[in-house]
C-alpha cells in the first residue's frame, strides 16, 4: 500500500475532479447555492475524502469499504452533472471535463477495489 494517501493516483484524480466541480459550480445560479451547487460540492469532496480516510485506516478491508463509499459519492456526482447539463447550468465544456474526469476516477476506483478484493481473497487477479 502507498505510504500516503497523497501518493494514490486515484486520490490525485479525485482531487482534480473536486476542483473542477468547484470551478463549474461558481457560475451556477445563486438560487442553487443550497440546492444543486451544495449537493455537487459535497459529493465531489466526499470522493477524495473517503479515499484518504480508508487509506488512513491502514487495513486493506477498511480501504476497500471506504473506496466503495467514494464510488457511491462519485455515482451521485455523475447524476448531478447530468442534471446540471440537462438544466443548462454551467459551461458545457466544464461539465464535459468534469464528467470525463469522474469516469476516469470511477475506473481507477473499480480497479483498486478489485485489486484489494483479490488481495483479501488471496488470489492474484
Amino acid at each position: 500500500m502507498a505510504q500516503s494517501f497523497r501518493d494514490l493516483q486515484v486520490w490525485q484524480r479525485a482531487m482534480q475532479l473536486c476542483l473542477q466541480v468547484y470551478r463549474l459550480t461558481q457560475k451556477f445560479p445563486k438560487t442553487e447555492i443550497y440546492g444543486l451547487t451544495s449537493q455537487m460540492r459535497r459529493a465531489a469532496v466526499s470522493v477524495p475524502s473517503n479515499i484518504a480516510e480508508g487509506h488512513g485506516r491502514g487495513n486493506p478491508a477498511e480501504l476497500r469499504r471506504f473506496l466503495s463509499i467514494a464510488r457511491g459519492s462519485l455515482c451521485e456526482l455523475q447524476t448531478q452533472l447530468a442534471i446540471a447539463g440537462e438544466m443548462g447550468m454551467g459551461e458545457v465544456n466544464k461539465i464535459e471535463e468534469a464528467s470525463k474526469t469522474s469516469h476516469e476516477t470511477g475506473k481507477m476506483l473499480y480497479s483498486l477495489m478489485q485489486s484489494l478484493r483479490n488481495q483479501l481473497d488471496g488470489t492474484d487477479g
